[in-house]
């Protein structure tokens, strides 16, 4: 059964956020795809991986990439899973892909900062729990640990 977590971004960025969160992703054996809104997005965060930490190496490419199928992780803007990975990420409110049952786990992170965000993941959140995923809600605390809440 696929696994939805919701992570929602209070006083930090997803750049902050998401490379931690995929190196966990990659120590389980998982390939991954972060799904964005805009190309634009997507090479941003492109190059934000490839420099976000002097000791840390992400190995990834965006769906352009003529090897996509062989990336652990790969950036995106649309439907698909050319790399077979088991985990996707929903990023700038993207819309849940048609085969949300293909994957173990699909994490969407979302700004709560963001009316129109909260509304996404609101919807997203409902429309999970009616297929009969397992969802769950996890949001940072004072010291920047993700809990899990109800």
């Amino acid at each position: 059964m696929t696994e939805v977590l919701f992570y929602h971004l209070q006083n930090m960025s997803l750049e902050a956020v998401l490379p931690p969160l995929l190196e966990k992703s990659l120590e389980r054996g998982w390939r991954v795809i972060v799904q964005a809104t805009s190309e634009e997005r997507a090479d941003a965060l492109d190059a934000h991986l490839w420099t976000w930490r002097d000791d840390s190496f992400l190995p990834h490419a965006t769906w352009r990439a003529a090897d996509a199928q062989d990336q652990p992780v790969l950036l995106a803007i649309g439907d698909g899973n050319p790399n077979n990975a088991n985990v996707r990420f929903l990023i700038d409110n993207a819309a849940l892909p048609a085969d949300c049952e293909a994957y173990e786990r699909l994490v969407v992170v979302f700004n709560g900062d963001e009316d129109d965000a909260r509304t996404a993941a609101r919807a997203a959140w409902t429309d999970c729990k009616s297929r009969g995923f397992e969802v769950t809600y996890w949001q940072a605390d004072d010291r920047g640990r993700w809990q899990r809440r109800e």
